[in-house]
């Protein structure tokens, strides 16, 4: 089978290599993979600025579309055919991470999607909406999860509740899908003008572009009347800020990003003291157990929802995927098709 794996930090090391078929144990799965999600973790993985001592070689990315191809034994809940995807980090089924939950992930320490067949833990997959095809499938479990735990889990959106999405990247257009979808009242703030304009498109009742009004959380604090109640904030340190200057006096920031991952992106250490003077919540976002990816597919399919997908590439190609997941363009999702 062909896969995808990283021999040296920078993508230059990423080679497609033929390596063995893996075989299902007792309470497996064997998955046969069909489009592949990239996140900007993934970017910063195979950059070597997520984590420079993770052992090497790796087979990249978490997300996944899957075929069920063959079952173990004891493996009675599910059937050949289906289709599924594998879960963010192994075991994690439920209720918050623990300090193992990071060391189980997908894709980095262990070895993650980005080949043709994969195999996992019976009860470490989850079944995919049959309403989405397997490009848009492929973007659910982190991007779409994190974004859905910040607005409905972490928080409480309702028609009433005042958003700002801050970027048009996986996470933000979900967030932006999501709260909309829940009657919210939603902002976005990107550096380009034309992407605000898909971002409104989407459903988002304003946006400002940061190029041209680089103090926009008081712009987003004037428009919204006092400040927005949650902000989904993927970036992090050089934005928190403003975000702290949108946010209303005790509501919540969804950190999903920080800078100091963020190559090129300054590094900022904003004052918390409007966060403490004003009782802002910080709530951290780390994607989702399995349990919470069950309820996020059942509010995709009761609002039909579908992912914005940005661009697509063939596993021969997979530099390129890359290459335009950091290019910092990037509208919704980058998937790699196999």
């Amino acid at each position: 089978m062909r896969a995808v794996r990283l021999r040296q930090f920078g993508f230059d090391g990423l080679g497609v290599e033929e390596l063995a078929e893996p075989a299902p144990r007792a309470g497996e799965v064997l998955l046969r993979v069909r489009a592949v999600a990239l996140n900007y973790r993934d970017v910063l993985i195979v950059r070597g600025e997520y984590d420079p001592r993770l052992s090497l070689p790796l087979v990249p990315c978490s997300d996944a579309a899957c075929e069920i191809v063959a079952v173990g034994d004891g493996v009675p809940q599910i059937a050949v055919g289906e289709r599924v995807t594998p879960i963010f980090s192994r075991g994690w089924l439920e209720g918050p991470p623990t300090r193992e939950t990071p060391r189980r992930a997908l894709g980095g320490p262990i070895d993650g999607t980005l080949a043709e067949l994969i195999v996992a833990s019976a009860s470490d997959v989850a079944r995919l909406p049959a309403y989405l095809d397997d490009v848009q499938a492929s973007t659910l479990y982190c991007a779409g999860l994190t974004a859905y735990r910040a607005l409905f889990e972490l928080a409480r959106t309702s028609p009433a509740t005042r958003v700002l999405v801050l970027g048009t990247g996986g996470v933000s257009t979900f967030a932006v899908s999501l709260a909309c979808a829940a009657g919210a009242d939603v902002t976005v703030v990107s550096r380009d003008a034309a992407k605000l304009e898909r971002a409104v498109a989407l459903g988002a009742a304003r946006g400002f572009c940061s190029t041209d009004v680089p103090s926009w959380g008081v712009a987003v604090r004037e428009a919204t009347q006092g400040g927005v109640d949650q902000v989904i904030d993927v970036v992090g340190g050089s934005t928190l800020a403003e975000s702290l200057h949108a946010v209303r006096p005790g509501g919540t920031i969804a950190m999903i990003g920080t800078s100091a991952t963020r190559r090129g992106a300054p590094n900022e250490q904003p004052s918390l003291l409007p966060a403490v003077m004003r009782e802002v919540r910080l709530q951290g976002v780390l994607v989702g157990p399995r349990s919470s990816f069950l309820a996020f597919v059942e509010a995709l399919e009761h609002w039909n929802i579908e992912p914005v997908v940005d661009t697509t590439f063939p596993l021969a190609d997979v530099r390129s995927s890359f290459e335009r997941m950091a290019s910092g363009s990037v509208f919704g999702k980058v998937v790699v098709t196999l």
